[in-house]
């Protein structure tokens, strides 16, 4: 009785082995990737290090400079390649109706950014607020001033194509422009720029507090940028994951090359003074007076000021600068011709 007990606990452990084996060679799939995104974003408060534009918590050094690539949005250019590491991602108009993404890379660093696209002033104002290493490939008669004199330290493809630059087989110019992280880093090495000093960090909630933000409901927003809308912007928020989605053109927006969708916690959309100055659509873009914006967090909204902060475009209310929630965030600039009231339109459900 004892040798055929021994058998029958051997049999039962070997057929245990083979399940857990069996399990750890299950693929594992898309949202549990996504469900390991957002648990790594969930760092104890003690963490002595964050990072200054997503308030994540690491256990070791966040410093290091960022970089801010100018990022085409054309539907031809979608999806797009590396938003999903961004931080932080403005969303302007550039010419006519077309917007363009200027994405900044500072906690993370994706292999492979682009489209890349061509510069505009306030991008590079933007840049500059952030200590950013601006890069873009071509340029407004205004921002190629501004490079020429060195404004901003600059990587450009009209410089670097071919070399620093690559261009992609699958599409056409003006779209097919990329660059690789690896190749910023030994553009900033050739060009002697430091690569140490933090970007200016934003005021964040703590990951307990952000779990009560209060406002309006808003469980996703539209932004009309035309009437082609061919830029408009959707943001839907999943609260199983705590984040919202982005759509463009009823696509969700996600890495080109790994699928990844992009997540975003916060959805910053201000109102500024556009006049357009050129015959191609180019425009002159306020980004220094203030107005008028709305803020949402965690499925809610709050209408809210915003301020050029020493370069830093924040929210504030009541005079206080307003937290984020820990995580990444997407702001979108709309003109205060029709302004927010008429670009902006919220659903409660």
């Amino acid at each position: 009785m004892k040798k055929w007990a021994f058998a029958m606990a051997a049999i039962l452990l070997l057929f245990s082995g083979c399940s857990n084996k069996d399990q750890v060679k299950e693929p594992e799939k898309r949202h549990e990737t996504v469900n390991k995104v957002v648990e790594k974003e969930e760092q104890k408060q003690e963490d002595p290090y964050y990072f200054p534009l997503t308030g994540i918590g690491s256990e070791t050094d966040t410093a290091g400079r960022a970089v801010a690539v100018m990022v085409n949005n054309h539907p031809k250019a979608r999806p797009q390649s590396g938003l999903n590491k961004a931080d932080i991602i403005y969303e302007v108009l550039a010419e006519g109706d077309i917007t363009r993404f200027l994405a900044v890379f500072q906690s993370e660093k994706p292999t492979n950014i682009g489209p890349v696209r061509s510069a505009r002033d306030y991008y590079i104002e933007l840049a500059k607020g952030l200590n950013a290493l601006y890069v873009a490939h071509g340029w407004s008669p205004e921002a190629k001033q501004m490079l020429e004199e060195n404004y901003v330290d600059n990587l450009d493809g009209m410089v670097y194509d071919g070399t620093l630059f690559k261009r992609s087989t699958t599409r056409k110019a003006p779209h097919n422009s990329y660059i690789t992280y690896d190749n910023i880093l030994k553009g900033a090495k050739q060009k002697r720029y430091s690569m140490e000093k933090s970007p200016p960090a934003f005021k964040f909630y703590t990951n307990e507090d952000s779990k009560n933000v209060t406002g309006n409901e808003a469980k996703s927003v539209l932004i009309t940028y035309s009437k082609s809308k061919i830029s408009d912007s959707t943001y839907k928020f999943d609260s199983t994951l705590g984040k919202y989605e982005r759509f463009s053109g009823g696509e969700q927006t996600v890495d080109l090359e790994t699928d990844e969708p992009v997540l975003l916690d916060n959805i910053f959309i201000i109102e500024a003074v556009h006049q357009v100055i050129d015959s191609s659509g180019r425009r002159d873009i306020d980004l220094k007076s203030g107005g008028k914006g709305y803020l949402l967090q965690k499925g809610k909204v709050n209408e809210v000021e915003w301020k050029n902060k020493n370069g830093l475009i924040v929210p504030m209310k009541d005079g206080e600068e307003v937290r984020l929630v820990p995580g990444k965030t997407w702001v979108n600039v709309v003109p205060t011709n029709p302004g927010l009231q008429k670009s902006v339109s919220f659903n409660i459900k």
